[in-house]
């Protein structure tokens, strides 16, 4: 997540990622959470959850953390988004997971999977693997190292964090992005891999998001943050889908746009992917400008999100696509 060179191809992007309703104008995301106020369960690690759910707040959502399995099938009835975390991954985790999953899918909400090191251990890659298998995810998040190893079975690994050797390059470019999309065709979801260029892909489209800074992976849970942030852009997305969806029926219509739900799922990741990056890019300029550390750029970067409003995202995101 690092900003970068002014894209050549950033004029159109309303038209291919940030999506317009049927009157023609940009759907206002940010707005829509802060409007619709999405409730976000979260079943994630616990060295971020707190980071995670000051994020989604900042956001204008509304976080539950709740992993506990007697619970987390009537936390999502309530739900509009949900986010599953193999952070600190344990045995007791993976049945409310898998619960949470299948009751999320089946009330059509959707469902954000970060596979966080699952190159690291056969524990994390099964897991991850089961997961895919049982639950229809909509969005798979993590960084260069995970990403290829759920698409290639194999990765160099450190731990939670990509190794340098498989950061996206121009020499690897192309091969990475044909890696993502067939990664995206056999799973069904939006792949996003974050790094210094965030790359967002589907079976028929891709993007790289070039906001960001590099401070942001200099602190703990910045990716867990982006896991809230889009379930929240999501969810609000559905909200308004089916909302205006409800209103063509009753009109005896149809709403496009609300059954073009693959297309919409691509739009909104990408805008939350960029709303994200320029919140660390304003977070990095306010910490600079006050000769701050890591820490406060922790506590900058949620601050950006609370003020962040879609003129900014709009004038500020840097999308090649």
């Amino acid at each position: 997540m690092m900003g970068g060179e002014e894209s050549a191809t950033r004029t159109g992007w309303h038209e291919v990622a940030a999506g317009k309703n049927r009157d023609g104008a940009v759907v206002d995301l940010m707005a829509q959470v802060r409007r619709l106020r999405p409730v976000i369960h979260c079943i994630t690690n616990y060295v971020t959850a707190n980071d995670v759910a000051n994020m989604v707040l900042a956001a204008g959502a509304s976080p539950i953390m709740a992993d506990g399995i007697r619970e987390v099938e009537d936390i999502e009835q309530i739900s509009q988004g949900l986010v599953l975390n193999l952070g600190t991954l344990k045995e007791t985790a993976i049945d409310s997971m898998l619960l949470a999953g299948k009751t999320a899918a089946a009330l059509g909400h959707p469902v954000v999977l970060d596979p966080v090191g699952v190159g690291a251990s056969t524990f994390r890659r099964e897991t991850a693997l089961r997961i895919l298998a049982e639950v229809p995810c909509a969005v798979i998040r993590g960084n260069a190292s995970e990403i290829r190893a759920l698409a290639l079975g194999t990765a160099h690994s450190r731990g939670v964090d990509a190794d340098g050797r498989e950061a996206l390059t121009e020499d690897n470019r192309q091969d990475t992005m044909v890696l993502m999309q067939e990664l995206s065709r056999r799973i069904g979801a939006v792949i996003v891999m974050t790094g210094e260029t965030d790359v967002v892909a589907d079976g028929n489209r891709i993007c790289l998001v070039k906001n960001g800074h590099p401070m942001m992976g200099q602190i703990t849970g910045s990716g867990c943050m982006l896991d809230g942030i889009v379930a929240a852009f999501l969810a609000a997305g559905n909200m308004r889908q089916e909302a205006e969806s409800a209103g063509e029926r009753m009109a005896g219509g149809e709403n496009e746009e609300a059954c073009n739900t693959a297309q919409s799922c691509f739009r909104y990741v990408a805008y939350a992917v960029a709303a994200y990056g320029l919140c660390g890019e304003l977070a990095y300029a306010k910490t600079a400008a006050s000769g701050q550390g890591t820490g406060s750029f922790r506590v900058h970067l949620i601050d950006a999100m609370s003020l962040l409003t879609d003129e900014m995202i709009k004038r500020g995101m840097n999308i090649e696509v």
